[in-house]
């Protein structure tokens, strides 16, 4: 069923693609209600324009006068010029949702410098199929009806977890960052079948089903992870070769850093759009 809400995207990235994608996918939002600005590139908007049938418009605050519900999808380092820009005309009525990484609700509530519901939100690209795992947290002025309303969006398009805000980073760096992770390990295995002669196409559908196997497994289990891969290690078997291997090079450890990277990258994020002044 489809919501009459108008919704203003402010930035035409990869997740606001996502989205987009995400939101008409389930028939949750007409196109006609559905507006995109971005910073300079036209081209980009002519392109999600095209591809989605949505409005696009130069002018963010045309978009955001009409819309009752503004996702700010901007890269953070234009949050402050982004609402500096547009602070005239987000009144109180709108509700103010920020799928940017490390940037806190209190830090735009500051710049919208008025009672503004704002709501954070962090999903990931799978939105665009329906399938994003999607964090949810509130601001100071927004009410139980605002996070319900963000919620109500975003379960959508995947799972929907509500959290303080406080854990937003580490969700950041583990959910959000963390199909990029699945495309890269899947990367690799695909280097390896083409190496070892398997069709491209048949290898591909081996490894998507593999790893959708184990995450349903995974999922349907009460077992650990590592009760889970030790059950297909054998003493001299070839997963145990493999682990070997791996433990050798620390992989899990190289791993586990790589994710706290990008946890501490969000925190910069959110750091350094402080840094400058409010007006």
């Amino acid at each position: 069923m489809r919501d009459d809400k108008t919704i203003a995207f402010i930035g035409a990235g990869s997740m606001a693609e996502s989205i987009i994608g995400g939101l008409l996918k389930k028939n949750l939002v007409s196109p006609t209600n559905i507006t995109v600005t971005n910073h300079s590139n036209e081209q980009r908007l002519l392109d999600i324009k095209n591809s989605f049938g949505v409005n696009t418009t130069p002018t963010a605050t045309k978009a955001v006068e009409i819309a009752d519900i503004i996702i700010l999808a901007m890269k953070p380092k234009h949050i402050e010029e982004a609402v500096a820009s547009l602070k005239p005309v987000i009144t109180e009525n709108k509700l103010v949702l920020s799928v940017l990484a490390g940037v806190t609700t209190s830090y735009i509530e500051q710049l919208l410098d008025n009672p503004i519901p704002v709501v954070r939100v962090m999903p990931n690209t799978s939105a665009k199929v329906g399938a994003s795992s999607t964090a949810v947290s509130s601001g100071y002025y927004a009410a139980q009806h605002h996070l319900d309303q963000a919620a109500d969006l975003f379960f959508a398009i995947g799972t929907v977890t509500i959290l303080e805000e406080s854990h937003l980073d580490a969700v950041t760096g583990i959910s959000g960052s963390g199909p990029a992770y699945f495309y890269y390990f899947v990367e690799a295995m695909s280097n390896v079948a083409k190496e070892a002669g398997l069709p491209e196409e048949k290898a591909k559908d081996l490894i998507i089903q593999t790893i959708y196997g184990a995450a349903i497994r995974l999922q349907s289990s009460h077992l650990s992870p590592g009760d889970l891969y030790n059950e297909v290690m054998s003493p001299g078997g070839t997963t145990e070769a493999a682990f070997q291997s791996m433990e050798s090079h620390r992989l899990q450890e190289s791993f586990q850093k790589a994710i706290h990277a990008a946890i501490n990258q969000s925190k910069a994020l959110g750091t350094s759009t402080k840094s400058y002044d409010v007006q």
